[in-house]
């Protein structure tokens, strides 16, 4: 039960107020934030979390520009931004392009500092590099003075985090931390947590209870197929050619918000009764997971830090040139992943861990020594002093 803010006031002093401040390109960012908020809701009755997802502070083109942009480039022309961004992880600070990039930005993104006023926050945590940059040049000019921190959502670093003024950064895993101070981040203010992610997933669930939510044989070895990726094909096609192997094993495919994908994951699963659980949008992954022997999807920071807290090997596919990539990099390093470069691959990976179970256990127990289930409360613990 969540009280009333005059309630809490009154049971814990004052309460502390935290503003979350995320960008919906893509989702992870913002799922990084609503965890940070739903930590607070659990564990923090005298802390209040506002998040604030800065496109809804901006005009509708820069928008657009911003975030469907982004997202049309990564699916059409992934080459293209594998090079873009490349290219601005070297670029100076000064250069003409970075100049006009952080013009436009400020210019676009006025109501931020009527929103912040507004909020009146104690603190502020960036999970996306853009607010991080608008607070950066605020303090550099004296006109901000409340700690900014900043919470890296994937596992490794960008060029565009990297900002002058900050109280600290939140880093997915050591060698991270190490990359963060070797480009000029002090090591002081540089806190290894993992990447947050809800609650839920530090929780305790059982795979015969969330098998049979889902209908499906906990005696069997369960594939979670949760992204096909441009690459590989849609799901569906994906499922299709996996059913046609040998092998006793079931599969829950995920459809997302996809309706069309929804209704050919679904006849595909008349034609392969009991062996696929087709999946809409749900809000209880974890759950899903929970069943779940091996994931394939594509490496993005918080699916990971998802899989990786619920102990779940992964097989690759995919990734977005850039940031995706290295994420890809460091699963595979750690021995918790695989990787497919297309459908033939996959099958013959798929195949691999299902005869060889010792693998996919090796696997499972690397994924539980670098998964971070409690990342968000480690955060806000920092953030608090606590």
């Amino acid at each position: 039960m969540i009280m009333p803010r005059d309630i809490m006031t009154k049971h814990f002093g004052r309460i502390q107020r935290i503003a979350v401040l995320s960008v919906s390109a893509g989702s992870g960012h913002v799922r990084a934030a609503q965890a940070l908020q739903a930590a607070a809701r659990l564990w923090y009755p005298d802390v209040e979390v506002i998040h604030v997802d800065i496109m809804e502070l901006v005009p509708k083109l820069f928008r657009t520009v911003y975030t469907e942009t982004y997202i049309k480039m990564i699916e059409q022309h992934p080459a293209l931004w594998g090079y873009l961004f490349e290219r601005t992880d070297r670029e100076k600070i000064d250069s003409s392009l970075s100049r006009l990039r952080s013009t436009l930005e400020t210019i676009n993104t006025r109501k931020l500092k009527n929103a912040l006023k507004e909020i009146a926050p104690d603190q502020i945590i960036c999970t996306h590099f853009l607010p991080a940059h608008l607070l950066s040049r605020r303090i550099e000019k004296g006109k901000f003075h409340k700690p900014v921190w900043v919470q890296v959502t994937d596992y490794d670093v960008h060029a565009l985090w990297l900002q002058q003024g900050m109280s600290g950064y939140f880093a997915a895993h050591g060698e991270l931390a190490w990359r963060l101070s070797e480009r000029g981040i002090p090591e002081e203010s540089i806190h290894v947590t993992g990447i947050p992610i809800m609650p839920v997933f530090s929780g305790s669930l059982t795979r015969i209870e969330c098998s049979r939510e889902l209908g499906l044989d906990p005696s069997r070895k369960t594939l979670l197929m949760m992204s096909g990726g441009a690459g590989l094909g849609n799901s569906a096609k994906l499922a299709e050619h996996l059913l046609a192997m040998e092998g006793d094993f079931q599969i829950v495919a995920m459809a997302g918000s996809n309706e069309k994908l929804l209704k050919k994951l679904s006849a595909l699963a008349v034609r392969h009764p009991g062996r696929l659980v087709p999946v809409g949008f749900v809000d209880t992954i974890e759950r899903i997971m929970a069943a779940s022997d091996l994931a394939i999807t594509k490496p993005g920071g918080l699916t990971s830090s998802e899989c990786l807290a619920m102990e779940l090997p992964m097989i690759i596919v995919s990734p977005i040139p850039g940031q995706e990539e290295r994420n890809a990099d460091f699963l595979l390093e750690h021995g918790v992943a695989l990787k497919a470069c297309d459908v033939n691959a996959l099958a013959w990976r798929v195949q691999l861990l299902l005869t060889e179970p010792d693998r996919l256990d090796r696997m499972r127990e690397k994924a539980r020594l670098i998964g971070r289930p409690n990342a968000a409360r480690a955060v806000l613990d920092t953030v608090l002093g606590r």
